[in-house]
């Protein structure tokens, strides 16, 4: 896979979505330093990450993707990632009894601060300004000194994912992750007066673990019911950043990306004979790759050769994102060009990024029955071409916003602007994340009845 290939050849092709900076000397000291730094995450984690992947991809696992849209360095602090990450365990509890196998949590967490835009620029208050990439380029703030780029955001950037990245250890293997802990939070919701569908399969969840701990396995005798595996990922935008982090594993002596367990391919610069492709090629991480409407069958091939030409299990996810009401017009060719390679594929649903209006208030939002229907739209094509639909992969908070319309607590237009924080896409809160972890769980538990039936 690496034969060849140098952390920094993506150099010498074409780069797209990416900062121009005014001071290279600025921009080379940046580098120079975070090369020093030790790597956010370690080769050992990324391999196990990849085992567990390949598990999904043969429906013995199920990925769960997720968390913020764009990291901020403003919004900054430990109660957003224990909040987060409590979501997250919350869904995972849900997924893990509807699916019946284990389920991956990978959170977009300690390192997505870059964003790719649909245009350079963007007008506002009649002032004509480069857009926000995110906190790691460039500043929020509509002026044009906070929209420059700024290589020093880099290191900002690396302290905020290495605590992030600390916390989530903590609480990973500290206790907070408890299993009884995290189904008593999720009863809570359950009691809610719209939610009787939920409260039947939240309360079999209970008997379960009742059961469990009669039969003597609980946190004292099990250590996996006490503490998780919980990987962060993010995409790949900034190569200078991934560049200077990227390390050679000492075990195998292969290049890995040190910035975190995962990094994907947006669906902007997914080129296959560009820069983003070239790094994400060459590091012996996980790798995901959006596929939204104009990948093309030839595409995919060249992409899936490229960045897995050994098929290596669990290398390679393609995250899958149409819209609602599109997923039978495109993902069914291309799931045909993955079984005529013979690809060795995890794919995911990310039924996040082609459901996004503007609404009647002027807020970009995402309707909730607009994301569940795309991910039902998954389920049903995959069940009807006999593969596996493999993951899911949200935008969430842990955080009570109004962002994303629609769920249990019926969020409308008008309630957008009580508390619209996102810095860039609209996010599920915590109420509709857990909603939609039960309607998913529903789909994956009919998945697993069907499949049963055909042993039989």
């Amino acid at each position: 896979m690496t034969k060849g290939w140098t952390k920094s050849d993506w150099r010498a092709k074409p780069r797209t979505q990416m900062p121009d900076y005014a001071d290279q000397a600025a921009l080379n000291a940046v580098e120079a330093q975070l090369a020093k730094y030790p790597p956010l995450v370690f080769a050992g984690e990324a391999r196990k990450l990849k085992k567990q992947l390949a598990l999904a991809a043969e429906g013995k696992a199920f990925l769960l993707q997720g968390g913020d849209c764009a990291e901020s360095f403003a919004e900054f602090s430990a109660d957003n990632i224990r909040d987060t990450l409590r979501v997250m365990l919350q869904m995972a509890v849900v997924l893990t009894y509807g699916a019946k196998v284990p389920v991956i949590k990978v959170g977009r967490m300690a390192g997505q601060f870059a964003k790719p835009r649909s245009a350079p620029t963007e007008v506002i208050n009649g002032v004509e300004l480069p857009s926000y990439k995110g906190d790691i380029i460039n500043g929020f703030d509509a002026t044009i000194e906070a929209r420059m780029p700024d290589p020093q955001r880099m290191l900002q950037a690396y302290t905020q994912a290495a605590a992030s990245l600390n916390l989530l250890r903590a609480f990973s293997t500290g206790g907070f992750a408890d299993i009884h802990r995290v189904h008593s939070w999720t009863l809570g919701f359950a009691e809610h007066d719209k939610a009787e569908r939920y409260r039947e399969l939240s309360n079999r969840i209970s008997d379960a673990l009742d059961f469990m701990n009669a039969a003597g396995v609980n946190a004292d005798t099990a250590h996996t019911l006490s503490t998780v595996d919980f990987y962060t990922s993010h995409e790949a935008l900034l190569l200078e950043y991934e560049e200077a982090l990227c390390r050679i594993d000492s075990i195998t002596g292969l290049p890995v990306a040190g910035s975190g367990h995962m990094i994907w391919i947006g669906d902007r610069t997914r080129q296959p004979d560009g820069a983003h492709v070239e790094f994400c090629r060459g590091v012996q991480n996980p790798i995901g790759l959006k596929c939204g409407p104009s990948t093309t069958a030839e595409d995919l091939k060249v992409l899936m050769a490229k960045l897995n030409p050994t098929n290596e299990a669990g290398r390679l996810t393609l995250i899958a994102r149409f819209g609602a009401g599109k997923v039978g017009e495109h993902l069914p060719r291309l799931i045909k060009t993955v079984q005529e390679e013979g690809a060795n594929v995890v794919w995911s649903c990310d039924p996040m990024h082609g459901n996004t209006i503007k609404s009647s208030t002027g807020y970009k939002t995402r309707p909730f029955d607009s994301v569940l229907r795309e991910v039902r739209e998954f389920f049903a094509i995959h069940k009807a071409e006999g593969t596996i639909p493999g993951g899911v992969h949200f935008e969430m908070t842990g955080k009570d916003v109004t962002e994303c319309t629609g769920g249990l607590r019926a969020v409308t237009d008008e309630d957008l602007s009580d508390r619209y924080h996102t810095a860039c896409d609209p996010r599920l809160n915590a109420s509709q994340s857990l909603e939609l972890a039960f309607l998913v769980a529903e789909e994956l538990t009919a998945l697993r009845q069907t499949d049963r039936r055909i042993a039989l």
